[in-house]
């Protein structure tokens, strides 16, 4: 287990890290989650040693995280940092071997990952010949290469389009169920959402939101409702009690509503006389909740 204890980090009279308390078990997720400077690349950072934290304190199993331990700690900055004139082969072979990999095997597991990640290009070529998303996926082989047990990803899916964000989702997915203690940090919700079991959210430095991530959001109500029923417009729906606004959005209504129990006077009335297409009454999103707590906190 990976524990974060009441860590502080200042930088002059800037508070970057404020009191910050986490934990990740075994074949676990935690998602780090904020706008751009709340304290999450500051974290990782002193998670890795680059920098001391100014006091609290970061254990392994209980204990200072060791050298041996160090090096079985993946990294994928947000900061991407290819030698552009080394092929794909040079680099990671290198880097392997500071971890203690032989060489055959590391041509295989490059080799693999390659496929895995659906790099376009051979291990000879030169990095500059790249596209962003495959050197992209080069650096994430590099963190994953030597198969860690502690993974950082520092906005893994920034720049990726659909497709290869797929990928890279699909692959933290397969580490999580090999028992990686995985942190990863994103500005896309969705993906929050979905992988994660439980998320750290920061506003300068200080957390304002902690927990498995579908109890927060079942924290705040189920006041979001998507509606398909014939003969209702969106006038219906605003005179109806407790609804506070209604969006067109497809084929049907999104109603924002007071409280999650105005869902229930408008089920009845809607399936008044049977079938309707679609009822569904679901919490707000991830990223409706990020945008009401940041400015709940400016």
């Amino acid at each position: 287990m990976i524990t974060v204890s009441h860590l502080n980090k200042t930088f002059g009279d800037h508070q970057a890290v404020d009191d910050l308390s986490f934990s990740i078990e075994k074949g676990e997720v935690l998602g780090l989650i904020g706008q751009n400077g709340a304290g999450k690349t500051t974290t990782f950072r002193m998670i890795l040693d680059f920098i001391a934290a100014d006091s609290g304190a970061i254990t392994w199993d209980g204990q200072p995280i060791s050298e041996a331990q160090r090096s079985q700690i993946g990294f994928l900055p947000e900061e991407r940092g290819l030698y552009q004139k080394e092929s794909i082969e040079e680099q990671v072979l290198y880097l392997a071997a500071l971890h203690g990999m032989d060489k055959q095997a590391a041509k295989e597991a490059l080799n693999d990952w390659m496929n895995k990640l659906q790099v376009v290009g051979q291990a000879s070529d030169l990095v500059q010949t790249l596209s962003k998303g495959n050197a992209q996926k080069v650096q994430m082989i590099l963190a994953l290469i030597f198969k860690p047990t502690f993974i950082i990803l520092d906005e893994p899916f920034s720049g990726l389009d659909p497709v290869n964000a797929g990928i890279f989702m699909d692959t933290i997915k397969e580490l999580k169920k090999q028992g990686a203690m995985i942190i990863f940090s994103s500005h896309n919700m969705d993906n929050v959402t979905e992988i994660s079991d439980h998320l750290v959210m920061l506003k300068k430095g200080r957390t304002v939101l902690q927990g498995e991530v579908q109890a927060i959001r079942e924290s705040f109500g189920r006041t979001r409702l998507y509606v398909e029923a014939p003969n209702y417009s969106a006038a219906d729906y605003a005179g109806m009690k407790g609804v506070e606004r209604v969006e067109q959005q497809g084929a049907g209504f999104r109603l924002y509503l007071q409280d999650e129990e105005a869902g229930h006077a408008i089920f009845d009335e809607v399936t008044k006389d049977g079938y309707i297409p679609a009822f569904s009454q679901q919490p707000p999103t991830l990223a409706e909740i990020f945008k009401t707590e940041v400015m709940a906190h400016e």
